[in-house]
């Protein structure tokens, strides 16, 4: 007979899980394995929210198991772990040991040494929380395909300002980028070039703006989750441009060959990162003063921080006070 979530293993835990397809999370009550001699266990302070919770806690790549404790960061024992095909989740996946794994909504996780990294002393743990997920996420791609290594003073477009987004301005300006932010909301414009540091930007809806911006940029990141199209954004990238996709959206996109072809332009996509680049990154954005901008919430506050981020309304992400707010 298949043990209860509370009984699997011997250290008590505490989260709050999806049990369904409607996402409502609530209080649960579940258990963490026994340190094993390379594990360590760690008590959670604060956690981000990410587009992926939400997509996961409503199933919508259909491959959600509930009950699920979201909250992520994902490991396997190889180089380049965020690219193993035998990746473990950190939630909605099964372990080494056959049950199921629980996110960091919750009080405590046990985790290998080896997926454990040293956060900066000089950063909040609160607005440093969300780079082990979009700091990463936004910082690998710069680093593999060659955004960090050029000369000061490529174009980078950066699609959507999100949790994302808003850290991909940050990091491509410390990294010596001119960076112009491309989105739908005229009304972020203020935001991304006063108060984030951009150098220009770029209403997605407007063809003028769109003309005027064609053949400008050497690299794009595409930061959007949601179903759109890619033909303006090809549009912008000069001969060799690269575009970046980060985004998962639930349908696939459509994907013009013309401009590939008649512009040697390159489309890629990057996930997340590994442990060596994670550190990296957390170095690097202590260095250069680099958080994200966030707004606290507490634990029992999460589904109404859900149905806002739906409407993208945020800034720029989520973080839940673990520690002060999760109670029984």
């Amino acid at each position: 007979m298949a043990k209860s979530p509370e009984t699997e293993h011997p250290q008590r835990a505490f989260g709050w899980a999806a049990r369904d397809p409607s996402g409502v999370l609530s209080p649960f009550n579940f258990s963490r394995r026994e340190n094993g001699d390379e594990d360590v266990t760690i008590k959670i302070h604060f956690c981000g929210i990410c587009h992926s919770d939400l997509h996961s806690i409503k199933n919508e790549w259909g491959i959600a198991r509930y009950p699920i404790v979201p909250g992520s960061c994902d490991y396997c024992n190889q180089q380049l772990e965020n690219y193993c095909p035998k990746m473990t989740f950190t939630y909605g996946s099964i372990d080494r040991d056959g049950t199921p794994t629980y996110g960091g909504y919750s009080d405590i996780v046990v985790v290998d040494q080896h997926f454990v990294v040293r956060f900066p002393d000089s950063m909040p743990f609160d607005a440093g929380a969300p780079l082990l997920c979009a700091g990463v996420t936004v910082y690998s791609p710069m680093k593999y395909y060659g955004m960090a290594d050029g000369p000061a003073g490529k174009h980078l477009g950066v699609v959507g300002l999100g949790g994302l987004g808003h850290v991909a301005v940050k990091i491509g300006k410390a990294f010596g980028l001119k960076v112009t932010v491309i989105s739908h909301s005229p009304g972020k414009e203020g935001e991304a070039v006063g108060r984030l540091g951009a150098d220009g930007f770029v209403v997605s809806s407007d063809p003028l703006q769109i003309k005027a911006a064609v053949g400008s940029m050497d690299y794009i990141i595409d930061t959007v989750s949601a179903v759109h199209v890619l033909t303006p954004l090809l549009a912008l990238l000069k001969t060799n441009g690269k575009l970046i996709t980060l985004g998962l959206p639930d349908k696939p996109l459509e994907l013009p060959i013309a401009p590939l072809v008649l512009g040697r332009k390159l489309v890629g996509g990057s996930d997340i990162g590994g442990m060596k680049e994670t550190q990296e990154m957390l170095d690097f954005c202590a260095k250069h003063n680099i958080t994200a901008d966030v707004e606290v919430i507490p634990m029992n506050q999460v589904n109404v921080a859900m149905a806002r981020l739906a409407k993208s309304d945020v800034r720029y992400r989520f973080v839940i006070d673990v520690a002060n707010s999760l109670s029984k």
